[in-house]
Formats: C-alpha cells, sequence, structure tokens
C-alpha cells in the first residue's frame, strides 16, 4: 500500500495456480471485489494471451486496463490489472521473471512502480532468477514495490515442512539486503501459501 497526499491504494497479489478453468472465475473475481483493491497482480496464470472480453470474466469491470507476461506451456505466466479511472500504467520492462510497470496516480499525478514477480522452482531457474534480480536498477529515487511468488523462503519457520535449502536462502537473503529492500510483513496468516 502506498499513500500520497492522504490517498492510500490497495494492491492484490495472488497466486492463482491457472486461469483457465471456468470453475475458478467466479471465486477469483469474488475475491477481487472483497479487497476492494485498485490493482490484481497475479502470478502463474498458465494462459499464453489475455483479451479484454476474459478479463470481464475474471474481474470487476472497473478492472479494464491490464499488461501480461506470457506463460510457457503450462507454467508461469503473470498478469497485472488496474483501475484506469485511477491509475495511468506504462510498461517498463518484462521478462519471463517478472513485470514491471510505472502508475501515474490520477488523483494526484504521483508515480510510483511495481514489479509482479513468479521466480521460477529448478535449481537453474533459481540462480539465473537471482543474477537478474542483482542486477536490476532500481532507482532510488523512485518508489517500488516488488511483490509475487519467489518460491524461495527467507527464513526456516516460512516453510510449513522441514526441507528448505540453506543456501538459498542465504543467497535470497543476501539479494534483498543488496538491494536495500524492505520487507512488507505478512500479515493474517502464517504462511503465504497453502492447498488446504
Amino acid at each position: 500500500m502506498s499513500t500520497h497526499l492522504n490517498r492510500s491504494w490497495s494492491v492484490l497479489c495472488w497466486n492463482v495456480r491457472g486461469l483457465n478453468a471456468a470453475r475458478k472465475w467466479d471465486s477469483i473475481r469474488n475475491k477481487v471485489t472483497d479487497a476492494n483493491c485498485e490493482i490484481a497482480c497475479f502470478q502463474e496464470t498458465k494462459k499464453v494471451s489475455f483479451q479484454p472480453a476474459f478479463i470481464r470474466k475474471i474481474l470487476p469491470v472497473s478492472f479494464d486496463n491490464f499488461l501480461f507476461v506470457p506463460s510457457k506451456g503450462a507454467s508461469r505466466g503473470l498478469l497485472v490489472a488496474w483501475k484506469s479511472a485511477l491509475f495511468g500504467g506504462i510498461l517498463k520492462f518484462s521478462n519471463r521473471f517478472a513485470l514491471m510497470i510505472q502508475f501515474t496516480s490520477k488523483h494526484n499525478g504521483c508515480s510510483w512502480n511495481l514489479t509482479n514477480i513468479y521466480g521460477l522452482c529448478t535449481r537453474d531457474s533459481k540462480r539465473e532468477f537471482i543474477d537478474w534480480l542483482k542486477s536490476v536498477d532500481f532507482n532510488q529515487e523512485e518508489d517500488w514495490i516488488l511483490l509475487g511468488d519467489f518460491n524461495m523462503y527467507r527464513h526456516l519457520e516460512n516453510r510449513n515442512r522441514p526441507g528448505a535449502d540453506h543456501a538459498y536462502m542465504f543467497l535470497f537473503n543476501s539479494t534483498i539486503s543488496h538491494l536495500g529492500l524492505i520487507e512488507i510483513p505478512l500479515q493474517g496468516n502464517k504462511y503465504t501459501w497453502t492447498n488446504i
């Protein structure tokens, strides 16, 4: 959430594990409505393309602008949708890990950057993701929020079962420190993911 001149913006971040099944669409739209957010970020969409007609199936009608990174086969994929009555959005960068958008508030003209991230699960992909993330030039003069599914853990207690890779935890934490990022604490749940 970002606050400028007493105006707060709410952003929803969700690994939906696929958007192709019609049985999920009403639940997704209802959750976005309940969250009362202005921007919705999804990871692992498992969709190659998006059209406005499809966006209307999964989101309230006020979400009338969007950008996406296509899935590869039956995995990956990123989507960011927003209310154009509130924000202008410009694509800054996209690759297989991330979708970066500069948002400008129509309320007060303030700009800030959002990066929706999906880190891949294989060891080689994790290393490639970390190398990419460390190399990104996050301009310190601009406001940024990075969110998504990094597929890495910061601490052992972030896992709901044993078996975390200590080397990747160290690498992830050192990358966060290198970039000077501040983690927003999780509220409401013990874990960020569950299959229950």
